[in-house]
């Protein structure tokens, strides 16, 4: 399944700062970054729940917050984009 991953930290401290590397790491190991704190993720349910739970011990959750959305498929049919095309598609295979 396709997932779109979008997160609010709260930056206002030391901490904060931490706390939003951390979840943009934590971010990073299972999809594609298209926006400064937007990822697409390729994931299957497995996968899926270990995010959640990675993403909730890096969180503070009276000041940060996490939305995963389940994108219709085919993505294609459904996504309008505006502006600059990203450089990658999320089921091309990632080179490292």
């Amino acid at each position: 399944m396709e997932v779109l991953v979008a997160y609010d930290v709260a930056t206002d401290d030391a901490a904060g700062r931490r706390r939003l590397r951390r979840v943009a790491q934590v971010c990073m190991a299972y999809g594609q970054r298209v926006q400064k704190s937007v990822f697409e993720c390729v994931l299957n349910e497995a996968a899926l729940e270990l995010l959640k739970h990675r993403l909730a011990r890096e969180m503070e959750k009276s000041k940060d917050s996490v939305r995963i959305y389940r994108l219709m498929e085919p993505r294609e049919r459904h996504l309008s984009l505006i502006g600059k095309q990203p450089a990658f598609d999320i089921h091309d295979p990632l080179l490292v």
